[in-house]
Parts: structure tokens; sequence; C-alpha cells
């Protein structure tokens, strides 16, 4: 440890949980403040999106409803691999990769009925070559129109936030700059979507869908569609809420 930093105190372990207490009540300030602002959000209007957009994926030409997958919600982040940005053809932007470099597996995301994509102005060949380098899993699709422009995200990365109702697609939401930070995990996607986790705590409008807390989770390669949850982990998860809900967490 360098000399000239001015480290905090050292203290016993009495005073060390006496200022960690502290410091708690903040944090529950905190997430209860992250918690309302997530309900505030789904509760923004929503635009529709009346304009035919066409992206290139690794079988040919799909649709802006293509790139849902079947699936309701729709998170897509407007990555920088192109020509002229730095790293290019080996590699995507820095900051860009830095975020590719932290989602998650992907199965739990698509579990709450959310897709979550990636979307470039390179190639489809390059794309893949480069998905197949980095280890990354997320469909990636190249952007072929004015799709980034329109959205914010052709000088500058964001994730643009959609829901479909049938054939009708509506922007809900969009984050750049540094909330693009925070991504990687399935909630810092799903708090940003229109119907949230979906968990029956959750304050969201009347009739939105929602299933009891805890009781989806599964292991990544265990997921089916409609299946019951298991029992066993059913009294495990009513345990830990039950805990959590008695510390006032």
């Amino acid at each position: 440890m360098t000399q000239h930093m001015k480290t905090p105190p050292v203290v016993s372990q009495e005073a060390w949980e006496g200022a960690y207490e502290e410091m708690l009540v903040k944090e529950k300030t905190l997430t209860r403040a992250r918690d309302a602002l997530a309900a505030e959000r789904r509760r923004m209007p929503w635009m529709e999106v009346k304009k035919d957009y066409v992206f290139e994926g690794p079988n040919g030409k799909v649709s802006l409803l293509d790139l849902f997958e079947g699936r309701r919600q729709l998170v897509v982040y407007r990555a920088f691999f192109e020509p002229g940005v730095f790293g290019w053809p080996e590699h995507a932007c820095r900051g860009c990769s830095l975020g590719a470099d932290q989602v998650g597996n992907l199965a739990h995301l698509n579990a709450r009925d959310t897709t979550l994509a990636y979307a470039s102005r390179a190639p489809q060949a390059d794309i893949q070559r480069l998905k197949q380098r980095m280890d990354w899993k997320m469909p990636w699709y190249t952007i072929t129109d004015s799709w980034d422009k329109d959205f914010g995200v052709d000088e500058w990365h964001g994730h643009n936030v959609f829901i479909h109702d049938g054939k009708r697609i509506f922007r809900t939401y969009f984050v750049n700059n540094r909330g693009d930070e925070a991504f990687g995990t399935v909630w810092s996607y799903l708090d940003v979507t229109p119907l949230g986790r979906q968990e029956v705590w959750e304050d969201s409008p009347e009739g939105y869908p929602q299933t009891q807390t805890y009781k989806w989770w599964n292991w990544h390669d265990n997921y089916e569609a409609g299946a019951a949850p298991d029992q066993r982990w059913v009294e495990v998860s009513d345990a830990g809420e039950a805990a959590f809900r008695n510390k006032d967490a």
C-alpha cells in the first residue's frame, strides 16, 4: 500500500460493526428508492414504432419484431463494432466489449419473456467471428438503415427497451452514458423493462403479469416452458423470503 494514500482509520470490531450498521441504513434507503424508481419507470408512456426497420442476422434479413425471438420484451444494446471504431476489425469498442463481458446467462432473462440483443454496423461475418473469439452468446445483428439514428445511438452507445402487442411495437425506455455501466445481470435488464421482474412484491400497474417471488428461479439449463416450480425450491425460497422480510430488508 502506498505511503501517500490517506486511508480510513483502523478500529475495533465493535466500532467497525457500528459504522457498518450506519452505512446499511443508507444502503437500504437506496434500495427502496431504486425499487420505487423502477415502479415509476413501469408507468412511463409508450411510443409506438411505426417504421419498418431491417436488420441483418446470421440467416439473412430480419425485422425489429423478429429480434424479440417470440418473447414479449426486447432490450437492444447498440455496440460500436464497425470500420472507424478503435479496435476494428479485431475488436469492438473497448467500452462496449467490457459491457459485453458482463452479460450473464441469457436463459434467466428469457424465462421472464425478455430478449437481449446487440446491434452494430459491422457485417455479420465479422460479428460472428468476434463473438466466437470473445465467447459472447447474445444475438447480435447488423444495422442496415436509420434505426441507430432514430433511437439515439448513432454516435454513442445505449440500451433501447421495447415491448410488442401482436405486430405493434412500442419503445418504452432508453438508457445510455453511465447508466449503461450497471447492465449485465438479469435484474439490471428487467428493472428497465415495462413489465419489470414480474414478481408479486413489485409495485406494478393493475393486470401486469406477476408470479410468486423467487419461485421462477432455476438452473440455467433447466428451464421448461410452463413447468411448475419444484416443491423443494418452493420450501427453500419461502424460508429465505421470510428471513429477509423479518430483517426488514
